[in-house]
């Protein structure tokens, strides 16, 4: 008897640590209900000026700014049989086609909008409904994807990226993209559309390595990212004095949170070497090498990079200790407008003067400081 009390009182010390080690502390509820008012007066907004009568949350780059406005409501909570959402859903089923892709008929960003949709889906899932969109869907993309398939071999600085364009010049952002959505339509990190797009992803670091032989690192070898190695090279930030390619932040986010989503090791020199220079350049006034173009773009692959990096705290190159998560809902609750939305009032780039574009970036990065 006395045995069975001793265990007994084991399990249920055992059962009160196990409990306290996940119980909610009074900082984690307040983040919560931050969070949670943040988000409620989006939606409000997104629901009563943000949506189209077809269901799309915008008349420009429909398809993708809709899949991922739906997408961001979905990961905050918002049920798929939600009339909002379930409209928006109706949109984007109108845009499968039978090669297993979704994007507008005579679309020059089959990629883009394919991806973003395959996200959308996937939150919306649960019972299984979109499983097989998002296997057909999965396997359009890749037959996007640069590779033998259009004569690149992977000498060539084209090879495993995606684009923009009929079949456009691959580049990162497109590329990060397709690796967020091959992961999310169940793809593993060493599959080979995963490790072909992790070929492409190494040559656009600042880094020299096995992995990457191109002329561009050698001129500015900070192990920041950049745009794309092909056609000559590209960053949106702009050239060294010298012709090397500048490394920007979101690139070198959206650059980090693929490389270990395709299984890339933390203790990897090209993982090493992208914090190190994040580390140098912590900030969220500004996408750091951009100013403010792009910047709700970059809170989005800010916060999904540090997220799939597993990092509650985020040390500077001073040694400063930065809780990311509620800095970053800080600094966009600051932001956020009267009536809910966000909007990119200092830097129209790249449609972030769209509000349903931008407030869809706000409530994704939001939705992973959860």
């Amino acid at each position: 008897m006395k045995s069975h009390n001793r265990s007994l009182q084991v399990l249920l010390l055992v059962f009160t640590m196990s409990a306290g080690a996940f119980a909610q502390t009074p900082a984690d509820s307040d983040r919560q209900n931050q969070i949670d008012t943040l988000v409620a007066k989006a939606i409000g907004f997104l629901k009563a000026r943000g949506q189209l009568e077809d269901g799309s949350f915008s008349s420009a780059s429909a398809p993708g700014v809709t899949a991922l406005v739906t997408a961001g409501l979905l990961r905050n909570g918002v049920s798929p049989d939600d009339p909002a959402v379930r409209k928006s859903l109706k949109y984007l089923e109108g845009l499968i086609h039978s090669d297993g892709g979704i994007y507008l008929n005579e679309s020059t960003h089959k990629n883009y909008e394919t991806s973003l949709a395959i996200l959308c889906f996937k939150e919306a899932n649960a019972d299984g409904r979109y499983t097989e969109v998002l296997e057909r869907g999965s396997k359009f993309i890749q037959g996007l994807q640069w590779d033998g398939g259009e004569g690149k071999e992977e000498s060539d600085y084209f090879y495993g990226g995606a684009g923009y364009g009929r079949h456009g010049r691959p580049d990162l952002s497109n590329t990060s993209f397709m690796v967020d959505a091959l992961v999310a339509a169940g793809e593993e990190g060493d599959s080979e559309a995963l490790q072909r797009a992790l070929l492409f992803i190494s040559r656009t670091q600042n880094l020299e390595s096995e992995h990457n032989t191109t002329p561009f690192p050698n001129k500015n070898p900070d192990g920041g990212f950049y745009y794309t190695p092909a056609n000559g090279g590209e960053s949106q930030a702009g050239e060294t004095a010298n012709g090397g390619l500048r490394s920007y932040a979101s690139m070198t986010y959206a650059g980090l949170k693929s490389m270990i989503y395709a299984g890339v090791d933390k203790d990897d020199a090209r993982v090493k070497a992208a914090y190190a220079w994040l580390q140098k350049h912590y900030d969220l006034k500004s996408n750091p090498g951009m100013g403010t173009a792009g910047l709700y773009y970059y809170y989005h692959t800010f916060a999904k990079a540090l997220n799939a990096m597993d990092s509650p705290v985020f040390i500077d190159d001073e040694g400063e200790e930065h809780d990311w998560r509620m800095e970053l809902i800080d600094e966009l609750a600051s932001r956020q407008q009267d009536n809910g939305s966000w909007l990119n009032d200092e830097n129209g780039r790249w449609l972030e003067d769209n509000a349903s574009l931008v407030t869809g970036y706000a409530i994704l990065a939001l939705s992973y400081c959860r």
